[in-house]
């Protein structure tokens, strides 16, 4: 069963608010309060992304990003850098022998 957009939209919005005054009010940098509505937003935008496409089979022009994703990414980056440096030494060796 799909919710409604318009209300998963309110729930969104009304997670924004709520992140905006747990980081306003703020008492560490680890906050419990801005983690769980750091959280929230993001379930509630995952929640409007659903309920928009199951509605209208409409997509939204931004995405999520997992955390644990982008560093798997940054370590592909990484070895990615790495092989051409040692892929680089190798063919500037070989031309140097020629």
């Amino acid at each position: 069963m799909s919710i409604d957009p318009r209300v998963a939209l309110g729930s969104l919005t009304a997670a924004l608010e709520e992140h905006l005054i747990a980081a306003a009010s703020r008492r560490s940098d680890e906050d419990p309060a801005v983690e769980a509505a750091f959280f929230a937003v993001a379930d509630a935008f995952e929640s409007y992304a659903d309920a928009l496409y199951d509605a209208y089979g409409e997509d939204l022009p931004i995405d999520l990003v997992d955390s644990e994703d982008e560093e798997d990414e940054d370590a592909d980056d990484e070895e990615t850098d790495e092989d051409e440096a040692v892929d680089g030494a190798a063919s500037q060796g070989a031309a140097r022998r020629s």
